[in-house]
């Protein structure tokens, strides 16, 4: 099964990629739309997700796009910043489904269709909202080598605000 990862924040595509190659996937990221459209062409995948904002472009611009390139591929577009709005203009456009992030493994391979193949590893189970904000804050300042400044810009939240949070223990699963 092929899958197309259309996500700007390269950090989390690396992270679905790795994910979703442990459940048979193929994966194969894109950043931007340009990039995306290119590896549709040459992939020609079973599966789209679709971020919605990649950078300064929204991803449902794509959509259009992708379903007149791949008619029968299954599109679920990722959103950090869902509404019923965009809910509905995502399944006008053409999207099979639509996802809130942060999404567990679970419920992205319901909407992708599939069955969660059998592991050994448990870094799949589902993770609490609070323990994923802290581990993406964890893997934000450790690419900024500690930088909080440059951390908190990026996650676009107030340097203090960052501090409070680095002070609290990591939440539990």
């Amino acid at each position: 099964m092929k899958l197309l990862i259309i996500e700007d924040d390269i950090n989390l595509a690396s992270t679905l990629a790795r994910r979703l190659t442990k459940q048979s996937f193929t994966c194969e990221v894109a950043h931007n739309q340009s990039d995306a459209l290119l590896a549709a062409r040459k992939l020609l995948p079973d599966f789209v997700l679709l971020d919605m904002k990649l950078g300064d472009d929204n991803g449902l611009a794509l959509i259009k796009p992708l379903r007149s390139l791949l008619p029968q591929t299954h599109i679920v577009l990722l959103t950090g910043f869902a509404s019923i709005a965009t809910a509905v203009e995502a399944m006008r456009l053409g999207a099979n489904d639509y996802l809130t992030k942060p999404v567990d493994m679970a419920t992205l391979l319901k909407a992708l269709n599939t069955e969660p193949v059998a592991s050994n590893v448990i870094d799949d189970a589902v993770m609490s909202p609070e323990r994923l904000e802290w581990e993406h804050i964890q893997q934000i300042l450790h690419s900024n080598n500690g930088n909080v400044s440059v951390t908190a810009r990026q996650l676009n939240m107030h340097r203090r605000t960052l501090q409070r949070k680095l002070q609290k223990k990591p939440v539990q699963q």
